[in-house]
């Protein structure tokens, strides 16, 4: 038994340790990444200079800014996916409440989409770093339909997702991070094969910033997708009974699905399992719960839709970095 134990403390402790390096690993990369740059670049401006990197159907623009400033205009003739590598801005962008702009988010802009822009915090030692990825719209086209292929149940209401016609500010997933972080080293390194390995990059990026947006698509409670897609139908069924004992097999009988068809339906559409969806909202349920209340954890756990306490702590742990215990210690400091 004691045997036992130990092992399982040497697999948990061995687990922490692969996260924490590789978090400290993708840090390096991009670390190593804009030294690269800065090597290569050349300051003309303090502020939004700018750097291109070019490809066969596709150009990579790194912007940087080195002083405050406000009302900065800009303006692209092509769709463009904005990345923030460091510091903050202040977009201002038509028929959009302002809003703030860090790492961890991305902008996708259609062609010819005025934006104004405030930095609040730049500094020569501390610089606002941005990419703009331009993409030709030919290939975002070209990728569209292959989306639509893929997630598309004959017989449902489509589900129609476009970015080349309306701004959409997203919260980057690890997927999503790994891309950019892999096409600015393609990029900046001038690797062989570049085109064709960008070819594979940028389709996959706008993949996964379609399953994205559509999972924002269906945050609107009236659509009347819910009622002509199953998988949108799904989607809302996940959110109002994610508390009960749901299994995927459960789900697609829901859909009417096989469980194998719905599961790759599902991924295709969204770019998470079943599963992955249904922990990620009792998550969000769950740190609502640790916010407003005082329960134990077991009890959090369990009316969050965890039939277990320490398959609650992995998964949280998984989703947002820290145990749910360290969650609510850092809201108290």
């Amino acid at each position: 038994m004691l045997k036992l134990y130990i092992y399982f403390i040497k697999k948990f402790n061995y687990s922490i340790f692969r996260v924490y390096n590789s978090i400290k690993l993708q840090i390096s990369i991009m670390d190593n990444l804009i030294k690269t740059h800065q090597s290569l670049r050349k300051i003309e401006t303090l502020v939004e200079n700018r750097t291109v990197y070019g490809a066969e159907f596709a150009e990579l623009n790194i912007y940087e800014t080195y002083q405050k400033a406000e009302a900065v205009y800009l303006e692209f003739n092509f769709p463009i996916l904005a990345s923030m590598i460091s510091g903050k801005k202040i977009m201002h962008l038509e028929n959009h409440k302002s809003f703030d702009f860090v790492p961890g988010e991305s902008v996708v802009l259609p062609s010819s989409k005025k934006m104004i822009i405030d930095f609040p915090e730049a500094s020569l030692r501390q610089p606002t770093q941005c990419l703009a990825l331009g993409i030709d719209a030919q290939k975002i086209e070209e990728t569209i339909h292959l989306y639509q292929n893929l997630s598309e149940i004959k017989g449902d209401e489509k589900l129609l997702i476009n970015l080349q016609k309306e701004t959409c500010h997203l919260n980057n997933n690890p997927n999503i991070d790994y891309l950019i972080q892999r096409l600015m080293s393609t990029f900046i390194n001038n690797i062989k094969a570049k085109d064709a390995l960008l070819d594979i990059m940028i389709k996959e990026l706008i993949v996964r910033l379609l399953q994205t947006k559509a999972k924002m698509t269906l945050l609107n409670e009236t659509s009347s997708l819910f009622d002509n897609n199953r998988m949108a139908f799904i989607i809302k069924y996940i959110r109002q009974n994610f508390k009960e004992n749901l299994s995927v097999d459960d789900l697609a009988k829901k859909a009417c699905m096989s469980s194998s068809n719905f599961y790759k339906k599902f991924k295709n559409t969204f770019g998470e399992t079943p599963t992955d969806y249904l922990n990620n909202e009792r998550i969000k349920f769950a740190k609502k719960l640790i916010r407003t209340t005082n329960k134990k954890m077991v009890d959090v756990a369990l009316q969050s839709g965890f039939n277990s306490a320490s398959y609650f702590t992995r998964m949280f742990k998984k989703n947002e970095g820290i145990t749910p215990q360290k969650y609510r210690l850092s809201l108290t400091t």
